[in-house]
């Protein structure tokens, strides 16, 4: 094969199904833009319509296929129904996002159970379930796949006053790590994408005018990442062929964040 047709195809996903969970906010909306852009057909997952009407329009704008399912990521009964109405409508699933999350900046003596509990239900147990209920799928199939589950800086180090999240996507990196070990003998590939500061509804409650001077003057880049940013991450890792030796990899994307100590 001519090197540039190898390189093209490097990262085509034409032909595979790409299940976005959280697809419908801002940093899994770019990946699922990405994904569309490399051939894959998209589904959109999310609890609004509104949002998912607005992304999918950009994906058509752009030449993809994409649709929406409307789901609770932390209901196993809604995800069970998700991957049915998938491969009723699409006929395989190839490629899984499990990337709906919440924040929280409640001081760490002000946390009530409520709180607690529900930030880990969606943070936490939704990848579980997506794991479970996708990855069940993928390895009985036999024949590959590729699940990126959205890790957090925090989840590497603990980052200040975002206690329950930081708890939160600590675990999902460590459940990552072990199924992507579990998984290989299966060619399941299992993956943590792990974004540095993007402005994001999720965190803008938290990025303080100090805040964010601080998390600045500690990114050698000196900015904020840009959504767009994580596609190339995302094709990486999303590819049996780019990233067919790829797995229990956890690849962050923070302009330098994490290679700062002083």
């Amino acid at each position: 094969m001519p090197p540039a047709d190898y390189l093209r195809e490097l990262f085509n996903l034409s032909g595979q199904v790409a299940v976005v969970i959280g697809g419908t906010g801002e940093l899994c909306g770019a990946m699922a833009e990405g994904l569309a852009g490399a051939g894959a057909e998209v589904v959109l997952v999310g609890r609004n319509a509104e949002k998912a009407s607005a992304r999918l329009a950009r994906l058509a704008a752009l030449g993809g296929r994409a649709w929406f399912h409307p789901a609770e990521a932390s209901s196993r009964a809604e995800l069970e129904g998700l991957r049915d109405a998938v491969l009723q409508r699409s006929g395989r699933i190839d490629i899984v996002v499990n990337g709906a999350g919440i924040n929280s900046a409640t001081p760490f003596f002000d946390l009530t159970e409520e709180e607690f509990d529900r930030i880990v239900r969606v943070n936490l147990k939704s990848v579980f379930l997506g794991c479970q209920v996708f990855g069940r799928y993928l390895v009985d199939r036999g024949t590959g796949g590729a699940i990126i589950n959205l890790g957090s800086m925090s989840g590497l180090a603990p980052l200040s006053r975002v206690f329950t999240y930081s708890a939160t996507k600590s675990a999902v990196h460590n459940l990552s790590l072990n199924l992507a070990r579990e998984w290989a003998p299966h060619r399941v590939r299992v993956n943590v994408l792990v974004p540095g500061f993007f402005p994001a509804e999720q965190n803008r409650k938290i990025l303080t005018p100090e805040r964010t001077a601080r998390i600045l003057d500690h990114t050698p880049m000196g900015r904020f990442g840009e959504a767009r940013e994580l596609i190339g991450a995302t094709l990486l890792l999303a590819s049996d062929r780019a990233g067919s030796f790829v797995t229990g990899t956890e690849l962050v994307v923070d302009g330098g964040f994490h290679a700062m100590s002083l």
